[in-house]
């Protein structure tokens, strides 16, 4: 995992001064009533809902959730599965208004942005939706909901329900899978031929990587992140990509335990005078928009590395959209990278 899965920006309160009044006035207004959803995925009246999580607790409600909120990349996968949400928190557009490379293949004109960025969550905004539903991932083992800020997280998780889907220290399928399930226990058609096919999609692009990689046992890849000062070298252990594609057989940089355990087991910390202290063939650099992208990167000793002399740098996806149809271009592509590359550590 890289530095920007740990933003360091402190966790502000969301509510200004008087702001928890706007707030109560909003939840007298919203009363029990509760908006009609807008998803594809209508399970209308359905009966009692329920979803055990991977925080072990069981989020229930009087019917299908309608009104969803999640966090952006959850959104997107939901979305892959005919799931609309109402609002979403995180990376959602970028500063010329574009969707981020978290939000998939939505609408992001047509959604409500709780707060684009990490960490942000307007509350107020929150309640207007009359949220039935929250959902986001989870990256440790102590059940914190990402991006939904500490120190204001009990106020935003008693106005819903709400669902954590771990994707630390397991394999990618584990996520997909319970995304999947989530989507389903929503209204999702999961037999439907756009499922079926990406899921098949998904399993012949895993066996073709493992087939790759196998054929060029070689070929070194090395999991980094930029910023201003300094390269994050990512470990495999705790990220449910890495993992998977290790089980597959791709050859990985690791970063040694001791480098690792200042960043909770997570990445080395480099200085971009030190940034070639690990032979790579490959270099996978982080693709999301708060990390500096290699074409804009200017250090002298990056320049210099063979795999980026070579022309042999791509992205990573670092928190891939959990549907089978967002995953499988991951796994073809780094298939197809190690597939061409040639031996230069």
């Amino acid at each position: 995992m890289s530095h920007a899965r740990f933003p360091q920006p402190s966790r502000r309160g969301i509510l200004a001064a008087g702001g928890a009044l706007g707030l109560t006035a909003l939840l007298a207004a919203c009363g029990d009533e509760k908006k009609s959803g807008s998803g594809k995925a209508d399970a209308g009246d359905s009966g009692p809902w329920s979803f055990k999580d991977d925080r072990g607790k069981t989020a229930q409600a009087k019917s299908t959730p309608q009104n969803i909120v999640a966090f952006t990349g959850v959104a997107a996968a939901l979305f892959d599965y005919g799931v609309e949400v109402k609002g979403v928190f995180g990376p959602t557009k970028t500063k010329d208004g574009k969707a981020d490379v978290q939000a998939g293949d939505m609408d992001v004109s047509k959604l409500t942005i709780l707060g684009n960025e990490w960490g942000k969550f307007n509350i107020e905004k929150y309640a207007s939706l009359a949220p039935d539903l929250l959902v986001s991932t989870m990256f440790d083992t102590a059940g914190t909901l990402w991006s939904v800020p500490e120190d204001s997280k009990d106020k935003i998780l008693k106005l819903a329900p709400s669902v954590g889907v771990s994707v630390y220290d397991r394999k990618m399928t584990e996520p997909l899978q319970r995304l999947l399930a989530l989507a389903e226990s929503l209204g999702a058609d999961v037999k439907a031929e756009k499922v079926v096919k990406a899921k098949k999609r998904f399993e012949a692009a895993a066996e073709r990587l493992r087939k790759v990689a196998k054929a060029n046992k070689d070929i070194k890849v090395l999991v980094g992140s930029a910023s201003q000062d300094i390269f994050y070298v990512s470990g495999t252990n705790l990220s449910a990509d890495l993992e998977y594609f290790k089980s597959l057989g791709v050859n990985f940089v690791e970063p040694s335990v001791a480098a690792k355990k200042a960043s909770g087991g997570w990445f080395e910390n480099l200085s971009w005078e030190n940034v070639n202290k690990h032979d790579a063939d490959i270099i996978m650099m982080d693709n999301r928009t708060a990390t500096i992208q290699p074409a804009d990167i200017e250090k002298p000793t990056w320049a210099k590395l063979p795999a980026v002399k070579a022309g042999q740098v791509i992205p990573r996806v670092t928190e891939p959209i959990y549907s089978y149809d967002k995953c499988a271009p991951i796994l073809e592509d780094l298939a197809d990278a190690i597939e061409k590359a040639k031996k230069v550590s």
